[in-house]
């Protein structure tokens, strides 16, 4: 199983629904290629924008990191941001505690040129 991780936080909501759907294009893709895959934007920004929960690395680093920890392997989306992304970088460093394999993945390879 692949975990996707990905930025997500960001003061403009704007910001947040593009990146939203880029993960949504890169997991769709990873499922296209026959991966199993958990993105855990693709599977619960729907959950935090209709449900009022909370959007943030300290409330969603609980389920995360123990579905990083099923994962064989994580790839990195490397979306705008994703150098400062708080949850992306723990995410790196707990897969890397676990001596899982990194993959990092331009967008435009998953979610095409003109996102």
């Amino acid at each position: 199983m692949i975990y996707l991780a990905s930025p997500y936080a960001h003061p403009d909501p704007v910001v947040m629904q593009q990146r939203f759907h880029q993960v949504c294009q890169a997991t769709a893709a990873l499922l296209r290629q026959g991966q199993v895959i958990y993105s855990p934007i693709a599977h619960n920004h729907y959950l935090a924008c209709n449900f009022e929960l909370p959007r943030t690395w300290d409330f969603w680093a609980g389920l995360d990191l123990p579905m990083l920890e099923l994962a064989d392997e994580i790839h990195v989306l490397m979306l705008d941001g994703w150098r400062d992304s708080r949850g992306v970088a723990a995410e790196i460093t707990h897969a890397e505690e676990l001596s899982k394999r990194v993959v990092y993945r331009a967008p435009e390879t998953l979610c095409g040129k003109n996102n």
